[in-house]
């Protein structure tokens, strides 16, 4: 098996539709839902008939969203201001937790589905779309449910929860990544972005944000693999995220409860096989400089230090969710900090909770006990909800690198092995973002890790979604 460097479903883009038959393959073959029951869509229509009453008048603040320009599932939208030197964040996330009762039909399906998955053609919500991109969407113009939390960003880029509140919020804008103006966006919000960032920076923080690549055609019959870096807007906008989900996991933490996001380092073999990766497209990589302050100054403009950003995010140990424990800090090794998820409740399970338990933190209250108890449950349900949409990212990965190197068996490509695995012995190609499995044979048994070989594609069937290399004699 060869899999093309591509980190998720949500980064692999296909605007020529040439994954279109394998995509449809893939549902059917991991009976991706088709649609919700009646059930499920009855709630959902009672639900969106649901007018707020528990909810303060925030309508006159100039709320606005910042999206890629299709989407309309809008979680978040924000208003930036200054308190002195600070930075005030009010972030309205999407109320789902006044839309979905505790045990009813849209709980039940929300608890088996636990995220929405992505795939290059589409997407299979969480929720019904009378919901996730209706009545509980901030779509602009419209009166919605919201909880706005308002974080603090001091000078030093440093995050504290100031409060949190129920309310009806009114967003003026749908802002896209792709044409967004300066003059759109709040006074002073890069600058806000700019403190969130220097914050990382300082604490250590080995966040790895590689761009999307797209499967393009490129006019002689076969596809390639092109890269598309991630736009300022995009990066300013998960400043946003990332505060608020700093401050609200310490407020969590602080409190002795909550969900957390969590991470451990990449291993000594894993940073070996990431550094004859490096080799392998050519980056210098200095004995002396470790992985976190290595991929802090990759470039994703540059195809081959892009390619190494994907194999970088693919090969830690992965993150997971941990309720809170007393005596464990819960951490995040990429982010270098205590971390939850909290501002994407449309799109994750576990967000409505982690909503809803900061929401009665910051009024003095005390964590609903179905929240308390959600929160040790959940960790198993998202895990699978992440085993299943890894499956079908693997899925559509093997489907591309087929379909890309179709046409081009019996050539040799320069390789670099990078390490051992349980089914042989891998390498990453020196000028294509792929990293394949060696066919066995005595000559490949003799490679070791750091060893130059040039590798023979033998076959490419995207039908079968599979690809065999063997080491060129």
């Amino acid at each position: 098996m060869v899999r093309v460097v591509v980190l998720s479903m949500k980064t692999l883009i296909d605007p020529t539709k040439a994954l279109s038959k394998g995509l449809a393959e893939i549902r059917a073959q991991f009976k991706t839902p088709t649609g919700f029951s009646p059930e499920v869509l009855a709630a959902a229509e009672n639900a969106a008939k649901r007018i707020p009453n528990s909810h303060v008048d925030r309508t006159a603040i100039p709320f606005v969203t910042l999206d890629p320009a299709a989407s309309t599932d809008l979680d978040q939208a924000f208003y930036i201001e200054t308190s002195g030197q600070d930075f005030l964040l009010h972030y309205a996330i999407a109320d789902v937790a006044w839309f979905v009762a505790d045990g009813d039909a849209l709980d039940k399906e929300a608890w088996q589905r636990g995220s929405t998955l992505y795939m290059p053609d589409g997407k299979i919500s969480l929720y019904p779309e009378i919901l996730s991109q209706g009545a509980a969407s901030l779509l602009p113009d419209v009166v919605r449910p919201a909880v706005i939390f308002t974080v603090r960003v001091a000078p030093d880029g440093s995050v504290r929860l100031d409060g949190a509140e129920r309310a009806i919020v009114k967003s003026r804008a749908k802002l896209a990544y792709e044409n967004v103006r300066p003059q759109d966006l709040p006074r002073r919000f890069d600058e806000f972005a700019q403190r969130i960032f220097a914050a990382e920076d300082r604490r250590g923080a080995s966040r790895v944000d590689p761009p999307e690549q797209e499967v393009e055609a490129d006019g002689k019959g076969r596809y390639v693999l092109a890269f598309r870096p991630k736009l300022a807007s995009e990066n300013q906008n998960s400043a946003m995220s990332l505060a608020a989900n700093l401050a609200i996991a310490d407020a969590m933490a602080a409190h002795q409860t909550g969900l957390f996001r969590v991470m451990d380092v990449a291993d000594d073999a894993e940073v070996k096989a990431l550094r004859n990766a490096a080799r392998a497209l050519g980056l210098d990589w200095p004995t002396a400089t470790g992985l976190k302050d290595f991929q802090r100054r990759l470039d994703p403009a540059d195809p081959k230090q892009a390619s190494l950003m994907l194999a970088i995010r693919r090969a830690g140990p992965g993150a997971s969710y941990m309720p809170y424990k007393e005596g464990k800090k819960p951490w995040h090794a990429a982010v270098a900090a205590t971390y939850a998820h909290a501002t994407a409740p449309l799109r994750r399970l576990a967000d409505r909770y982690v909503v809803r338990a900061t929401l009665a933190i910051a009024n003095g209250e005390p964590v609903p006990d179905v929240v308390t108890r959600a929160f040790g449950s959940l960790p198993k349900v998202m895990a699978r909800a992440d085993g299943r949409a890894n499956q079908i990212s693997s899925a559509v990965i093997e489907l591309a690198e087929a379909l890309v190197l179709r046409g081009r068996e019996g050539e040799e490509f320069a390789a670099i092995a990078t390490d051992f695995t349980s089914r042989g012995m891998r390498i990453q190609l020196c000028d294509l973002p792929v990293v394949a499995l060696l066919k066995q044979d005595n000559s490949a048994s003799k490679l070791m890790p750091g060893d130059s070989l040039n590798a023979k594609l033998v076959s490419a069937d995207p039908e079968a979604r599979t690809v065999a290399f063997e080491q060129a004699g």
